[in-house]
């Protein structure tokens, strides 16, 4: 979780992205002789930073440009001084998050989406590329060429370590907000690893779009996707138990949420909804993740209020991942067997082709109908495709016939 935070500090110290990556990877192989002899220090992100920058500045004078950078950074220095004299006591658009600015460098519109995407989660997610490339179902190859490529774009095109103009920002609005969706998805469920859940990586998420809500306030999506996050991680505290084993949905102790998280998530959604352009993705989303939060029980949940949610959101993402989902949803209002066709007609899906998703979803409608054998096989198959520990432990418990 230090990384993003140290490549920020560097990228904007040395004004490179690439050789910004480069100093923080030769600071952590320093750490790793140093550390285990002399200890852990009590700042490590710190103590990292400052030795990526003694680094910087032994490289510049090895190509004898120290004193170019040195006066560089002087300029730059004064430069700020003078902007903060003449800047009024509080300006809304300036923002003091170098993490923040390398979302948006990620971002920049020089890069194509497939782009962005892979190197943010790389870089700010601090995801690697096998995660990636099963986030997408892409080779890991796929991933890695797009995250070398895109940092060689970024410096060929001389991109400024900045948050954008408040002008420009819309531009890069969907990219921004998309890439903070995933990297909270992965720490809401991890695709692979021992632990479930990495709530670091979503609490940093809902940080960095809280900071691009209040940016851009008449954004309905940006309100939305804080709502989302929000309402979401408000069941955090209940999806694991003590030794960090997943809890579901129907198991958790609702009495856990936290209540603050879903006023402040309801509060979002309310906001997004008072901009009166209608709902977006994050924002249908979060809609649903309100019913489940306000719900007493599962068999309380308004189901049938989700389905309809879920139909708008089918219309507006095409995804099959929110058609599978609605499909759970159906099972809950109208029965497994009107769910089970649903799924069946999504099984030559080829974005579902090598996911755990669909013969889980499956095996859970054939075992409420009934059909043991059936969804034992299921199961065992989901366990299979399943790249993480728990979620795979929790299939092939299902698989035994323990739930």
């Amino acid at each position: 979780m230090e990384a993003p935070r140290i490549v920020g500090a560097l990228t904007r110290f040395v004004g490179d992205f690439a050789l910004a990556e480069d100093l923080a990877q030769e600071a952590l192989a320093e750490a790793l002789e140093q550390w285990p002899a002399e200890g852990v220090p009590r700042n490590p992100g710190a103590w990292l930073t400052a030795v990526a920058k003694r680094r910087a500045i032994d490289g510049w004078r090895r190509r004898e440009r120290y004193e170019e950078r040195v006066a560089a950074i002087a300029h730059d220095l004064e430069a700020e001084r003078a902007a903060e004299a003449d800047a009024p006591p509080y300006d809304p658009d300036r923002i003091d998050d170098d993490v923040l600015r390398l979302v948006f460098v990620a971002c920049h519109p020089v890069l194509s989406r497939e782009a962005r995407v892979a190197l943010t989660l790389r870089v700010v997610g601090g995801l690697t590329s096998e995660e990636v490339a099963r986030m997408f179902l892409v080779p890991v190859a796929t991933v890695q060429q797009r995250v070398v490529r895109a940092k060689k774009t970024l410096a060929d095109a001389g991109v400024a370590f900045e948050v954008p103009p408040r002008a420009e920002l819309p531009e890069r609005l969907d990219a921004v907000l998309g890439v903070l969706y995933l990297i909270f998805t992965e720490g809401h469920a991890a695709s692979g690893g021992e632990d479930w859940m990495r709530p670091e990586l979503s609490r940093e998420a809902l940080r960095l779009a809280r900071i691009v809500a209040a940016l851009l306030p008449r954004e309905p999506e940006a309100q939305g996707l804080v709502a989302l996050m929000e309402l979401t991680a408000a069941r955090f505290p209940a999806r694991t138990d003590a030794d960090g084993a997943p809890i579901l949905l129907a198991d958790q102790d609702r009495s856990r949420w936290d209540r603050g998280a879903i006023a402040r998530g309801r509060a979002a959604l309310e906001r997004a909804e008072a901009i009166g352009r209608g709902r977006g993705p994050y924002g249908l989303q979060a809609a649903i993740a309100l019913e489940h939060d306000r719900a007493a029980s599962v068999e309380d949940t308004d189901w049938a209020a989700i389905v309809a949610v879920y139909d708008a959101l089918a219309e507006l993402s095409g995804s099959p991942v929110v058609a599978l989902n609605r499909a759970v949803a159906v099972s809950m209002a109208y029965g497994p067997a009107a769910a089970l066709a649903l799924v069946d007609g999504l099984a030559g899906e080829p974005r579902l082709a090598l996911s755990h998703l669909l013969p889980s979803v499956r095996g859970e409608l054939l075992a409420r109908l009934g059909r043991e054998e059936e969804a034992r096989a299921e199961f065992e198959l989901a366990a299979e495709r399943a790249q993480n520990a728990r979620e795979r432990a929790v299939l092939l418990a299902k698989a035994s016939g323990r739930d």
